[in-house]
């Protein structure tokens, strides 16, 4: 994991519009949220693992499946998961759990980041830096 330090830090965006700000520009909210927290990824490369700038977001006002809710940014990262190829051996194959543990657990969910998408994640963190600070 690589932060970045960023000028969107702190600041506070109501989400609905957030999402309709960061979804055309190539963003998705990243599968690990909760009610009070979550973030917004953005695929840099999927050809060995994963790679991803994240801007993670806790929730300051209601719960993010509130349409008014009020979000503050925290400090983007680059994050890197490498995944094994074909299905888990340890997924547990229990008579329900089989149908949801069928994918493959990362080899290493904290893979250091290729050097070549350092530069990448700096532009993109200007990139969200430009379009949300907009006065």
């Amino acid at each position: 994991m690589i932060e970045i330090p960023s000028k969107v830090e702190g600041k506070h965006f109501d989400l609905y519009k957030l999402e309709q700000a960061l979804k055309p520009i190539g963003y998705s909210i990243g599968g690990n949220w909760d009610y009070d927290h979550g973030s917004f990824d953005y695929k840099i490369d999927d050809k060995t693992g994963y790679q991803f700038l994240r801007v993670p977001f806790k929730a300051i006002d209601g719960q993010l499946d509130d349409p008014s809710c009020t979000v503050e940014i925290g400090r983007p990262f680059l994050l890197s998961h490498k995944y094994q190829r074909g299905l888990d051996d340890h997924a547990y194959t229990g008579n329900f759990s089989s149908s949801f543990d069928q994918f493959s657990e990362p080899v290493d969910k904290d893979a250091s980041f290729p050097e070549e998408f350092i530069d990448i994640g700096n532009a993109l963190v200007e990139e969200l830096e430009s379009i949300l600070l907009r006065d």
